[in-house]
Protein backbone atom coordinates (compact mmCIF):
# COMPACT_ATOMS: atom_id res chain seq x y z
CA UNK A 1 0.00 0.00 0.00
CA UNK A 2 1.31 3.45 -0.86
CA UNK A 3 2.23 5.65 2.05
CA UNK A 4 0.51 8.95 2.68
CA UNK A 5 2.18 12.14 3.89
CA UNK A 6 3.53 11.77 7.39
CA UNK A 7 6.93 12.88 8.70
CA UNK A 8 8.01 10.44 11.34
CA UNK A 9 11.25 12.14 12.34
CA UNK A 10 11.74 14.11 15.56
CA UNK A 11 12.72 17.75 15.35
CA UNK A 12 11.47 20.76 13.45
CA UNK A 13 14.24 23.33 12.95
CA UNK A 14 14.09 23.00 9.17
CA UNK A 15 10.60 24.51 9.04
CA UNK A 16 11.75 27.45 11.16
CA UNK A 17 14.63 28.22 8.78
CA UNK A 18 12.29 28.04 5.79
CA UNK A 19 9.84 30.48 7.38
CA UNK A 20 12.61 32.91 8.42
CA UNK A 21 13.97 33.04 4.86
CA UNK A 22 10.47 33.76 3.54
CA UNK A 23 9.80 36.44 6.18
CA UNK A 24 13.01 38.36 5.46
CA UNK A 25 12.43 38.21 1.71
CA UNK A 26 8.83 39.42 2.00
CA UNK A 27 9.68 42.31 4.32
CA UNK A 28 12.18 43.84 1.92
CA UNK A 29 9.94 43.19 -1.07
CA UNK A 30 6.93 44.84 0.59
CA UNK A 31 8.83 48.09 1.16
CA UNK A 32 10.19 48.18 -2.39
CA UNK A 33 6.77 47.49 -3.93
CA UNK A 34 5.10 50.20 -1.84
CA UNK A 35 7.64 52.79 -3.02
CA UNK A 36 7.33 51.66 -6.64
CA UNK A 37 3.53 51.69 -6.43
CA UNK A 38 3.53 55.23 -5.06
CA UNK A 39 5.88 56.43 -7.81
CA UNK A 40 4.13 54.71 -10.72
CA UNK A 41 0.57 55.04 -9.44
CA UNK A 42 -0.04 51.39 -10.31
CA UNK A 43 -2.88 49.69 -8.40
CA UNK A 44 -1.38 46.31 -9.27
CA UNK A 45 1.90 47.32 -7.63
CA UNK A 46 0.06 48.56 -4.55
CA UNK A 47 -1.85 45.26 -4.48
CA UNK A 48 1.46 43.43 -4.67
CA UNK A 49 2.76 45.58 -1.80
CA UNK A 50 -0.29 44.58 0.25
CA UNK A 51 0.35 40.99 -0.80
CA UNK A 52 3.92 41.12 0.53
CA UNK A 53 2.83 42.85 3.76
CA UNK A 54 0.25 40.11 4.30
CA UNK A 55 2.91 37.48 3.60
CA UNK A 56 5.26 39.10 6.11
CA UNK A 57 2.55 39.09 8.80
CA UNK A 58 1.84 35.49 7.87
CA UNK A 59 5.48 34.48 8.37
CA UNK A 60 5.57 36.22 11.77
CA UNK A 61 2.47 34.28 12.83
CA UNK A 62 3.98 31.05 11.52
CA UNK A 63 7.17 31.69 13.49
CA UNK A 64 5.02 32.25 16.58
CA UNK A 65 3.27 28.95 15.92
CA UNK A 66 6.57 27.10 15.58
CA UNK A 67 7.94 28.58 18.81
CA UNK A 68 4.84 28.05 20.95
CA UNK A 69 3.96 24.57 19.70
CA UNK A 70 7.23 23.06 20.97
CA UNK A 71 6.54 23.92 24.61
CA UNK A 72 6.51 20.70 26.64
CA UNK A 73 3.43 19.29 28.34
CA UNK A 74 2.62 20.66 31.77
CA UNK A 75 -0.10 20.45 34.40
CA UNK A 76 -2.39 22.86 32.56
CA UNK A 77 -1.66 21.33 29.14
CA UNK A 78 -1.19 17.58 29.73
CA UNK A 79 -1.15 16.76 26.00
CA UNK A 80 1.36 19.46 25.13
CA UNK A 81 1.06 22.54 22.91
CA UNK A 82 1.33 20.88 19.49
CA UNK A 83 -2.14 21.88 18.21
CA UNK A 84 -1.36 25.54 18.99
CA UNK A 85 0.66 25.50 15.77
CA UNK A 86 -2.55 25.20 13.77
CA UNK A 87 -4.29 28.02 15.64
CA UNK A 88 -1.59 30.52 14.72
CA UNK A 89 -1.33 29.11 11.20
CA UNK A 90 -5.09 29.60 10.82
CA UNK A 91 -4.66 33.23 11.90
CA UNK A 92 -1.94 33.51 9.25
CA UNK A 93 -4.43 32.37 6.60
CA UNK A 94 -6.86 35.03 7.86
CA UNK A 95 -4.08 37.63 7.57
CA UNK A 96 -3.55 36.61 3.94
CA UNK A 97 -7.26 37.03 3.31
CA UNK A 98 -7.71 40.37 5.08
CA UNK A 99 -4.35 42.00 4.42
CA UNK A 100 -3.85 40.86 0.85
CA UNK A 101 -6.96 39.61 -0.89
CA UNK A 102 -9.47 42.16 0.39
CA UNK A 103 -7.18 45.14 -0.31
CA UNK A 104 -6.30 43.86 -3.79
CA UNK A 105 -9.93 43.32 -4.77
CA UNK A 106 -10.91 46.75 -3.41
CA UNK A 107 -8.04 48.49 -5.18
CA UNK A 108 -8.78 46.71 -8.45
CA UNK A 109 -12.47 47.63 -8.37
CA UNK A 110 -11.59 51.23 -7.45
CA UNK A 111 -9.19 51.47 -10.38
CA UNK A 112 -11.72 50.05 -12.84
CA UNK A 113 -14.41 52.46 -11.64
CA UNK A 114 -12.39 55.63 -11.05
CA UNK A 115 -9.47 55.07 -13.41
CA UNK A 116 -5.86 55.98 -12.59
CA UNK A 117 -3.04 58.18 -13.81
CA UNK A 118 -0.10 55.99 -14.76
CA UNK A 119 3.34 57.31 -13.91
CA UNK A 120 6.77 56.07 -14.92
CA UNK A 121 6.69 52.24 -14.69
CA UNK A 122 10.47 51.80 -14.89
CA UNK A 123 10.94 51.63 -11.11
CA UNK A 124 8.09 49.14 -10.86
CA UNK A 125 9.68 46.87 -13.47
CA UNK A 126 12.98 46.94 -11.59
CA UNK A 127 11.29 46.15 -8.28
CA UNK A 128 9.30 43.31 -9.85
CA UNK A 129 12.48 41.80 -11.28
CA UNK A 130 14.31 41.92 -7.94
CA UNK A 131 11.22 40.64 -6.12
CA UNK A 132 10.97 37.73 -8.55
CA UNK A 133 14.53 36.68 -7.72
CA UNK A 134 14.00 36.94 -3.96
CA UNK A 135 10.66 35.15 -4.04
CA UNK A 136 12.18 32.48 -6.24
CA UNK A 137 14.96 31.89 -3.71
CA UNK A 138 12.45 31.67 -0.86
CA UNK A 139 10.30 29.25 -2.87
CA UNK A 140 13.37 27.15 -3.68
CA UNK A 141 14.08 26.81 0.06
CA UNK A 142 10.53 25.71 0.81
CA UNK A 143 10.42 23.30 -2.11
CA UNK A 144 13.70 21.72 -1.06
CA UNK A 145 12.34 20.99 2.41
CA UNK A 146 8.98 19.76 1.11
CA UNK A 147 10.54 17.50 -1.52
CA UNK A 148 12.94 16.03 1.03
CA UNK A 149 10.06 15.27 3.40
CA UNK A 150 8.03 13.76 0.53
CA UNK A 151 10.95 11.51 -0.39
CA UNK A 152 11.32 10.33 3.21
CA UNK A 153 7.58 9.60 3.40
CA UNK A 154 7.80 7.88 -0.01
CA UNK A 155 4.85 9.77 -1.45
CA UNK A 156 4.49 11.94 -4.57
CA UNK A 157 5.28 15.58 -3.95
CA UNK A 158 1.76 16.77 -4.82
CA UNK A 159 0.13 14.37 -2.37
CA UNK A 160 2.59 15.32 0.34
CA UNK A 161 1.83 19.01 -0.10
CA UNK A 162 -1.91 18.34 0.11
CA UNK A 163 -1.76 16.08 3.16
CA UNK A 164 1.28 17.23 5.17
CA UNK A 165 0.67 18.17 8.81
CA UNK A 166 3.53 20.68 8.53
CA UNK A 167 1.29 23.56 7.48
CA UNK A 168 4.11 26.07 7.98
CA UNK A 169 6.17 24.82 5.05
CA UNK A 170 2.95 24.32 3.07
CA UNK A 171 2.10 27.99 3.65
CA UNK A 172 5.55 29.10 2.48
CA UNK A 173 5.36 27.03 -0.71
CA UNK A 174 1.84 28.17 -1.58
CA UNK A 175 2.39 31.82 -0.72
CA UNK A 176 5.70 32.08 -2.56
CA UNK A 177 4.18 30.34 -5.59
CA UNK A 178 1.28 32.79 -5.46
CA UNK A 179 3.79 35.64 -5.09
CA UNK A 180 5.60 34.68 -8.29
CA UNK A 181 2.31 34.46 -10.18
CA UNK A 182 1.25 37.79 -8.68
CA UNK A 183 4.46 39.42 -9.87
CA UNK A 184 3.80 38.23 -13.41
CA UNK A 185 0.23 39.54 -13.20
CA UNK A 186 1.46 42.92 -11.95
CA UNK A 187 4.02 43.11 -14.76
CA UNK A 188 1.28 42.26 -17.27
CA UNK A 189 -0.94 45.00 -15.86
CA UNK A 190 1.86 47.54 -16.09
CA UNK A 191 2.74 46.53 -19.65
CA UNK A 192 -0.90 46.57 -20.76
CA UNK A 193 -1.41 50.02 -19.30
CA UNK A 194 1.82 51.29 -20.85
CA UNK A 195 0.90 50.03 -24.32
CA UNK A 196 -2.75 51.14 -24.29
CA UNK A 197 -2.66 54.10 -21.91
CA UNK A 198 -5.62 52.59 -20.06
CA UNK A 199 -5.72 51.75 -16.36
CA UNK A 200 -8.13 48.87 -17.01
CA UNK A 201 -5.24 46.45 -17.43
CA UNK A 202 -3.77 47.47 -14.09
CA UNK A 203 -7.13 47.19 -12.33
CA UNK A 204 -7.76 43.77 -13.85
CA UNK A 205 -4.32 42.62 -12.67
CA UNK A 206 -5.13 43.78 -9.13
CA UNK A 207 -8.39 41.81 -9.21
CA UNK A 208 -6.57 38.69 -10.40
CA UNK A 209 -4.03 39.07 -7.58
CA UNK A 210 -6.88 39.38 -5.10
CA UNK A 211 -8.56 36.22 -6.46
CA UNK A 212 -5.26 34.37 -6.22
CA UNK A 213 -4.82 35.38 -2.58
CA UNK A 214 -8.41 34.37 -1.80
CA UNK A 215 -7.66 30.89 -3.09
CA UNK A 216 -4.42 30.57 -1.07
CA UNK A 217 -6.15 31.80 2.10
CA UNK A 218 -8.98 29.30 1.59
CA UNK A 219 -6.62 26.33 1.04
CA UNK A 220 -4.46 27.17 4.08
CA UNK A 221 -7.47 27.92 6.29
CA UNK A 222 -9.11 24.61 5.41
CA UNK A 223 -5.89 22.64 6.01
CA UNK A 224 -5.36 24.10 9.48
CA UNK A 225 -9.04 23.73 10.40
CA UNK A 226 -8.83 20.00 9.61
CA UNK A 227 -6.02 19.52 12.12
CA UNK A 228 -7.75 21.63 14.75
CA UNK A 229 -10.88 19.50 14.40
CA UNK A 230 -8.77 16.34 14.55
CA UNK A 231 -7.22 14.25 11.78
CA UNK A 232 -5.92 10.68 12.14
CA UNK A 233 -2.60 9.31 11.00
CA UNK A 234 -2.60 8.02 7.39
CA UNK A 235 -4.21 4.62 6.81
CA UNK A 236 -0.89 2.94 5.99
CA UNK A 237 0.56 4.10 9.33
CA UNK A 238 -2.58 2.98 11.21
CA UNK A 239 -2.21 -0.46 9.63
CA UNK A 240 1.40 -0.65 10.82
CA UNK A 241 0.35 0.36 14.34
CA UNK A 242 -2.38 -2.30 14.41
CA UNK A 243 0.06 -4.95 13.19
CA UNK A 244 2.63 -3.99 15.85
CA UNK A 245 0.01 -4.23 18.59
CA UNK A 246 -1.15 -7.65 17.43
CA UNK A 247 2.47 -8.85 17.40
CA UNK A 248 2.81 -8.16 21.14
CA UNK A 249 2.56 -11.25 23.35
CA UNK A 250 -0.74 -11.59 25.28
CA UNK A 251 -2.63 -9.24 22.88
CA UNK A 252 -5.31 -11.17 20.97
CA UNK A 253 -7.23 -8.42 19.18
CA UNK A 254 -7.32 -4.67 18.61
CA UNK A 255 -11.02 -3.83 18.93
CA UNK A 256 -10.73 -0.12 18.23
CA UNK A 257 -7.80 2.03 17.16
CA UNK A 258 -7.87 5.82 17.40
CA UNK A 259 -5.00 8.03 16.25
CA UNK A 260 -4.75 11.81 16.35
CA UNK A 261 -2.19 14.08 14.68
CA UNK A 262 -1.11 16.72 17.20
CA UNK A 263 1.70 18.23 15.13
CA UNK A 264 3.96 17.50 12.14
CA UNK A 265 5.97 15.01 14.22
CA UNK A 266 3.64 14.36 17.12
CA UNK A 267 0.75 11.90 17.31
CA UNK A 268 -1.41 10.18 19.91
CA UNK A 269 -2.51 6.52 19.79
CA UNK A 270 -5.39 5.11 21.84
CA UNK A 271 -6.74 1.56 21.46
CA UNK A 272 -9.23 -0.82 23.02
CA UNK A 273 -7.29 -4.08 23.27
CA UNK A 274 -8.42 -7.65 24.04
CA UNK A 275 -5.75 -9.40 26.12
CA UNK A 276 -5.53 -13.14 26.60
CA UNK A 277 -7.99 -14.23 29.29
CA UNK A 278 -5.28 -16.27 31.06
CA UNK A 279 -2.83 -13.35 31.17
CA UNK A 280 -1.97 -12.12 34.65
CA UNK A 281 -2.09 -8.48 35.68
CA UNK A 282 1.71 -8.33 35.58
CA UNK A 283 1.78 -9.79 32.06
CA UNK A 284 -0.77 -7.25 30.87
CA UNK A 285 1.29 -4.41 32.36
CA UNK A 286 4.45 -5.60 30.64
CA UNK A 287 2.55 -6.14 27.39
CA UNK A 288 1.44 -2.49 27.51
CA UNK A 289 5.02 -1.36 28.09
CA UNK A 290 6.28 -3.50 25.22
CA UNK A 291 3.54 -2.23 22.90
CA UNK A 292 4.39 1.41 23.64
CA UNK A 293 8.09 0.80 23.08
CA UNK A 294 7.50 -0.96 19.76
CA UNK A 295 5.15 1.75 18.52
CA UNK A 296 7.63 4.49 19.37
CA UNK A 297 10.38 2.60 17.53
CA UNK A 298 8.22 1.87 14.48
CA UNK A 299 6.58 5.30 14.22
CA UNK A 300 8.76 7.91 16.01
CA UNK A 301 6.00 10.50 15.60
CA UNK A 302 3.94 8.59 18.20
CA UNK A 303 4.50 10.40 21.50
CA UNK A 304 1.59 9.09 23.61
CA UNK A 305 0.06 5.60 23.74
CA UNK A 306 -3.04 4.71 25.75
CA UNK A 307 -4.26 1.10 25.81
CA UNK A 308 -7.63 0.15 27.30
CA UNK A 309 -8.00 -3.57 28.25
CA UNK A 310 -11.42 -4.54 26.90
CA UNK A 311 -13.25 -7.91 26.83
CA UNK A 312 -13.37 -9.49 23.38
CA UNK A 313 -16.50 -10.31 21.42
CA UNK A 314 -16.70 -13.95 22.52
CA UNK A 315 -16.27 -13.12 26.21
CA UNK A 316 -18.93 -10.41 26.07
CA UNK A 317 -21.41 -12.77 24.45
CA UNK A 318 -20.72 -15.48 27.00
CA UNK A 319 -21.45 -13.01 29.80
CA UNK A 320 -24.65 -11.78 28.15
CA UNK A 321 -23.27 -8.35 27.26
CA UNK A 322 -23.86 -6.50 24.01
CA UNK A 323 -21.17 -7.22 21.43
CA UNK A 324 -18.61 -4.44 21.41
CA UNK A 325 -18.69 -1.81 20.12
Amino acid sequence: MAHEAVDERPGGGESTSTVIVAALANLGIALAKAVAGAISGSSAMLSEAAHSVADTVTEVLLLTSLKRSVHPADVDHPLGHGPERYIWALLAAVATFVGGAVFSVYDGVHTLVEGEDLGDPLVSYLVLAVAFLLEGYSLRTGLRQARGAADRARVPFGRYLRRTPDTAVKAVVLEDSAALIGLLLAAGGLLGGQLTGSGVWDGAAALCIGALLLYVAWVLGRSNAEFLIGRPLPRSVRDRIRAELLAVEHIEAVLELTTLVQGPREALVAAKVDFRDVATAAQIEWACEQAERKLRETVPAVRRVYLDPTPGFAQRRSEGLDPWP
